[in-house]
């Protein structure tokens, strides 16, 4: 095995079992978990206390007990947290932070059943306000003093900073892996690619940084041969289940960038300065921007996917709808015809995180293979 194939397998081992990987971080640090509920939360809050803060993005489940709580149109994402947590998947941690930027959100913290606590906080929605900056600092100071209390850890200001600087220093590496990855579509495949971020809700960050640097450095000792197959953008929630990602893989398809919320969304931007650590995590919701969560009267989303495209040279966009998902929803109308009148190839393919089989995701796959070859 080469030394690229043993730290994607490093990373592979923790997305295939993130409960592992959150027993092995209590059991070498004496410290906690704390649950991010998505799609943004301040982790570095949770990562000064010395705990693990662990993305809550649902899994390939079938759902039963979770409809005796939600409605059936609930987003599928929601339906299968609300499973994991019927299910007790989550009562290894010991806080849950939920920010309610949609309806489903606000219902998921009125109705959380799980043992770990719940951290409600709100994201103000008039981002570029000065006021907006204040109460966010308010709502961050909300959930610090909660964590201080749940977890009996003082959570200091310097803490936080030294987290900041990890954090962003993570997310410098993970721009620099997106990048590398557009160069070397031939060694790290959807598949790959993808569990190379997604493995970031799972560890320490510092320790994720340190294993994706080795990665970069490995795959710059690698020849550049040139790609065959289609490059392609995708946008959305989330690509998953796995399967969805190997259809991709199959069908000769490099992912060369994405707009996605669980992927490049979380790192496309740093902490910036400010006067105080909960200042500069509330300027980074305030910087966040092509998200339909995040209230962008400019719609800039349509332009960025343009930009995207041409800088990557892909030959089209995939929408990854997540079923149910009104926001995304209501922004597609409103980029789709930016996308037409840029001449940009695109389709959409429906994320359901219970779905088993892929035949229609894996048809649609195919033919838009087919109609921009």
């Amino acid at each position: 095995m080469s030394r690229i194939d043993d730290i994607i397998t490093q990373f592979q081992t923790v997305t295939a079992n993130p409960k592992a990987a959150v027993e092995q971080y209590k059991k070498e640090t004496g410290k906690g978990a704390v649950g991010i509920l998505y799609l943004y939360g301040p982790e570095e809050i949770v990562h000064a206390a010395g705990c693990l803060p662990v993305g809550m993005w649902g899994g390939n489940k079938t759902i039963s007990d979770a409809r005796a709580h939600l409605v059936p149109f609930t987003c599928s994402i929601m339906q299968s947290v609300m499973e994991l947590e019927c299910q007790g998947t989550y009562d290894i941690l010991d806080a849950v932070l939920i920010s309610v930027p949609c309806d489903t959100l606000k219902s998921m913290s009125q109705i959380w059943k799980g043992k770990a606590p719940p951290i409600t906080f709100v994201h103000p929605q008039n981002r570029n306000l000065a006021a907006a900056n204040e109460f966010l600092v308010e709502e961050y100071g909300f959930v610090k003093r909660r964590l201080e209390e749940i977890l009996g850890e003082n959570i200091p200001d310097e803490a936080i900073e030294r987290s900041i600087d990890i954090y962003n220093e993570n997310r410098k590496a993970m721009r620099e892996f997106c990048e590398i990855t557009a160069d070397y579509p031939g060694i790290i495949d959807p598949v790959k690619r993808h569990a190379v971020i997604k493995a970031r809700f799972f560890m320490e960050k510092s320790k994720h940084t340190a294993l994706v640097k080795q990665l970069i450095a490995e795959i710059r000792k690698q020849p550049m041969t040139p790609w065959n197959g289609k490059k392609i953008i995708l946008t959305g929630i989330m690509a998953e289940p796995l399967g969805l990602l190997e259809i991709f893989r199959n069908n000769g398809f490099a992912i060369v960038a994405d707009d996605l919320a669980q992927e490049s969304r979380q790192f496309r931007h740093d902490v910036p300065a400010g006067r105080t650590p909960l200042h500069r995590l509330a300027r980074w919701w305030q910087e966040l921007e092509g998200c339909p969560l995040a209230m962008d009267p400019g719609k800039a989303r349509g332009q960025m996917l343009i930009d995207l495209a041409s800088r990557y040279e892909a030959d089209g966009v995939v929408v990854c709808m997540m079923k149910f998902c009104d926001p995304e929803e209501f922004d597609y109308p409103i980029y789709y015809p930016q996308l037409k009148k840029a001449g940009i190839k695109n389709t959409t393919i429906e994320i359901d995180l219970e779905e088993k089989s892929f035949e229609q995701a894996r048809t649609r796959i195919q033919t838009f293979a087919e109609v921009i070859h």
